[in-house]
């Protein structure tokens, strides 16, 4: 029987066990580091903290969730989402929670994995469902050590964070801060956001979901799927404005300036954008402009010279005291696996590999690395879309994949066929919208390794068949 390990169980990994034990694969573990599954819903606990794409898309399409109580529904309601399709789809008996790993080895025909307390077991397939999301970026600003007030990041946030009559400080303008910063002006005696770069904004339609909008979606599930469909079908809008649809991009974009002459009265200047939509998500928001133009909340445009003990100094010269510093500066979304050590065939080691940046075939597989299938890896996050929907076209490949090593043995991707994919990624991404965009969504060494270039139904079309072709056995190591 085929063993199979997934580590993380986040959307993606509690996607891939599902599909796979329908399969049949039921001798799968599901290894999580936390004491809960929930990936990113688990971990940022902000306040404001909301999914910001609608609900019925946000949502597995095998396990619709008729009891959403808003159409972007809080990150609690989220995290009570994916633990009830645990239990219900009979995940629970496979999850290894508190069990992180830190390595897994090839062996030459099984993967080694090995815990953080030293232990080991072997699989034959190895899934790795870390995602994009769990990796803090905090900026290194001079003077850090000698702020006086505390300071947090918004995936780090407790209940020990008080922000009730606080001078705040928000560094960044990102999805993070833009559902924070309106959640904790009413509380906070001020608020002080330091932008770098205006994002692109669009209205925030959110409705509620009352007791017999609920009543209906568990008696009709029929109104659930209308609901799912017709969310996905203003999605392709949006992605086709982001991807460079002259028509698509023109529509979104006066919508979005629409939003900025009605909201954002005696701040567009520095509100609006001046990079092409699509370099940084669009965000969601209905408060965001209205909360900036509070007298007690403030706009910084001039950047983080350095922190003070009592506060934040821009590079004009002037200095802003603050009580609490938040990070919503985002994650480290290049840097794929990083609590990870990978160790390949011949001992190659997937950092080092991966060294110009991440790449894999749709993905999902890269060469050297037999028996391994990446969810949410290089060149598969979505700007505009449910990143939901990539992982299930995803955890449908990796089913086929699964079998296919079950029939006939190790499999590694061909080389030449990754590096052809990686090719097309690159020029795809360099010839379109993304050229003249800053470091959001790149490496170190200037690749995009992140974002799909493409639509969404791009991508699950290009997913549906594992192609044997596109595979060889490894060499023994």
């Amino acid at each position: 029987m085929t063993r199979v390990a997934i580590i993380g169980a986040g959307f993606g990994g509690i996607a891939a066990a599902h599909l796979l034990r329908q399969a049949g694969f039921t001798d799968l573990t599901v290894f999580e580091q936390a004491g809960d599954v929930g990936g990113v819903w688990r971990d940022n606990t902000y306040p404001g903290c909301a999914c910001d794409i609608p609900a019925p898309l946000y949502s597995y399409s095998f396990a619709l969730n008729p009891d959403w109580t808003q159409r972007f529904p809080p990150h609690t309601e989220i995290l009570a989402y994916l633990r009830r399709c645990v239990a219900d789809l009979g995940l629970t008996p496979h999850l290894r929670l508190g069990h992180g790993i830190a390595e897994a080895g090839w062996t030459g025909t099984r993967w080694r994995l090995t815990a953080a307390d030293g232990t080991t077991e072997e699989y034959d397939v190895l899934v790795p469902a870390l995602g994009q999301l769990s990796q803090p970026v905090v900026p290194r600003l001079d003077g850090a050590a000698d702020f006086t007030g505390r300071a947090v990041h918004t995936a780090r946030w407790d209940e020990t964070v008080t922000v009730a009559g606080r001078r705040v400080g928000v560094v960044g303008t990102g999805a993070s801060a833009i559902q924070l910063v309106p959640a904790i002006a009413d509380a906070a005696a001020s608020v002080t956001v330091f932008q770098r770069t205006a994002p692109w904004t669009l209205p925030k339609p959110n409705r509620r979901y009352g007791r017999v909008r609920r009543a209906l979606n568990r008696r009709l599930p029929v109104l659930m799927r209308a609901s799912r469909a017709g969310t996905w079908l203003l999605t392709v809008v949006t992605g086709k404005a982001v991807t460079g649809n002259p028509l698509a991009r023109f529509a979104v974009g006066t919508l979005s300036r629409a939003q900025r002459l009605v909201q954002a009265r005696g701040l567009r200047a520095r509100v609006t954008p001046d990079y092409a939509m699509g370099c940084k998500r669009v965000l969601f928001t209905g408060d965001w402009f209205r909360t900036l133009r509070r007298p007690d909340v403030h706009l910084v445009t001039a950047g983080v010279e350095r922190l003070t003990p009592a506060g934040v100094r821009t590079d004009d010269g002037v200095e802003h005291p603050l009580d609490l510093l938040v990070y919503g500066t985002g994650f480290a979304a290049a840097e794929f696996l990083a609590s990870l050590r990978v160790l390949g065939r011949d001992g190659r080691v997937l950092a080092e590999q991966w060294r110009d940046g991440a790449y894999a075939h749709l993905g999902i597989a890269v060469p050297g690395f037999p028996n391994m299938f990446l969810m949410y890896g290089p060149n598969t996050n979505t700007g505009n879309t449910s990143v939901v929907y990539f992982h299930e076209a995803q955890a449908r490949y990796i089913v086929q994949a699964v079998a296919a090593v079950a029939a006939n043995g190790p499999l590694e991707v061909r080389g030449e066929v990754a590096a052809e994919f990686d090719a097309e990624m690159q020029r795809r991404l360099t010839d379109s919208v993304w050229t003249g965009c800053d470091s959001w969504y790149r490496s170190g060494t200037g690749r995009i390794v992140t974002n799909w270039p493409g639509m969404a139904s791009e991508y699950a079309a290009r997913t549906r068949h594992f192609h044997p072709t596109d595979y060889t056995t490894p060499t023994p190591t």
